[in-house]
């Protein structure tokens, strides 16, 4: 019941935005990803996940049939492009045709529960690659209906903790082209550092014939989903875009990072109509963050995984200029509220899931009013402030922690009795 509601909704969200799309004279999703059927894929690797994923329900036999028929797909396509001389030659086109080949098998050749487990595999992975094309559709629409953006009240609250993207920037370009390339090749395989884990959580729906109620996809779709809705709310473009070199004519100076912003009364800044607005919160946190939660529960490998790919994720994001420290901390708060949530509609909502999301969600919305209405007053008593924000931050983060461990206690070694010496 709970995923055909889900599925029902999702859909519904999906047609809207392709109906929004189509208002501002560009394909959206479901039309994008449809035509990845025929034409060459924007996203190869993100379908060949697609399918890694939607293959967890199938044997290891029919697994190797699957990604044998995609690869033979995929050099028949390569093939005839190469001969008409296309311009584009990307793979991918062979993962959708078997993805979708399984949702047909499901509808005409399975029964019962092997028919409802095949196409829970197929939406899971076409939500995948949906979720990245929505996310698509979704900065689209900001850069094309908000001609402003608010980079001067994030960039003053900023002081507050210290301009730490400005620290950061530095830092990253004292490290020279080796430490830029590490960094940069962490944060672009962030979405394949969780689709190894997600495999690893998912090893076992093939052999139990189920999904295990509550997963890393589901949150990680719901963040990419959700979140970009809060871009329209507050649009923000990112230091090395309003106040570095990648802004251009439209940056307000060009400051970052070796000059914090000074403080005084910010305005909204005019701004291009193609940099997204993808700022607050820092999804690429939210997804880190969720990372990290879900490989606590994995090996010791993998939790050391989750640790470094979150610290590497959150130096990027400030070290390239991307976001604003502002911009991390309201990531944090949003990634352990949605995950929250996603815990709660799973188990069945009780008093403590209720009170964990909304609290949550207070801290995440007066998060956005401090930034928006009291940067002034964050910058010139940051020392009451910044220890504020963080407190906020840490106290979802508690609330996180202790109600999960109520949801999920761990089990107590049992105290052995000591042997007792039988006298003779």
């Amino acid at each position: 019941m709970l995923w055909t509601v889900a599925g029902v909704v999702t859909f519904g969200f999906l047609v809207a935005m392709e109906i929004i799309a189509r208002h501002y004279g560009t394909p959206g999703p479901i039309v994008n990803q449809a035509g990845e059927a025929i034409f060459a894929p924007t996203s190869g690797p993100l379908l060949y996940a697609g399918l890694a994923l939607m293959m967890v329900v199938l044997s290891w036999r029919q697994r190797l049939v699957a990604l044998g028929i995609a690869a033979g797909i995929d050099v028949v396509f390569f093939l005839v492009r190469w001969a008409v001389d296309a311009d584009e030659m990307m793979f991918g086109n062979g993962a959708l045709w078997v993805i979708l080949g399984h949702a047909f098998i499901a509808v005409t050749r399975r029964t019962g529960k092997e028919r409802v487990l095949l196409l829970k595999g197929v939406g899971l992975g076409l939500l995948l690659v949906a979720g990245h094309k929505t996310g698509d559709t979704w900065l689209m629409i900001t850069s094309e209906t908000r001609p402003t953006v608010l980079d001067a009240y994030v960039a003053t609250a900023d002081h507050a903790l210290g301009n730490p993207s400005w620290v950061m920037g530095r830092i990253v370009n004292a490290t020279g082209p080796i430490g830029y390339q590490a960094i940069h090749l962490v944060y672009g395989q962030l979405p394949l550092a969780a689709a190894v884990f997600a495999l690893y959580q998912l090893r076992h729906v093939a052999k139990e014939g189920r999904f295990p109620g509550h997963h890393l996809v589901r949150t990680f779709l719901a963040i990419g989903l959700v979140g970009p809705a809060i871009y329209m709310i507050f649009p923000v473009a990112g230091p090395v875009f309003a106040y570095g070199a990648e802004g251009g004519q439209w940056a307000a100076a060009n400051l970052w990072p070796h000059t914090p912003v000074p403080v005084g009364t910010p305005h909204a800044i005019p701004f291009d109509e193609v940099t997204p607005r993808n700022c607050m919160p820092s999804l690429h946190t939210a997804w880190a963050t969720t990372l990290f939660i879900h490989t606590r529960e994995g090996s010791r490998l993998l939790r050391y995984a989750g640790a470094f790919w979150l610290i590497g994720t959150l130096t990027a994001t400030l070290g390239f200029g991307y976001h604003y420290g502002a911009d991390l901390v309201a990531g944090v708060v949003f990634a352990l509220t949605i995950e929250a949530a996603m815990r709660s509609f799973h188990r069945g909502w009780d008093r403590a899931g209720i009170a964990l999301v909304g609290y949550g969600s207070v801290i995440f919305t007066l998060l956005l009013l401090s930034y928006r209405y009291l940067p002034v007053e964050m910058a010139r008593h940051a020392w009451v402030f910044g220890p504020g924000l963080l407190l906020a931050m840490a106290s979802v983060i508690y609330g996180y922690v202790r109600t999960t461990r109520l949801w999920d206690p761990r089990t107590a070694p049992v105290q052995q009795p000591e042997p007792q010496l039988v006298q003779a």
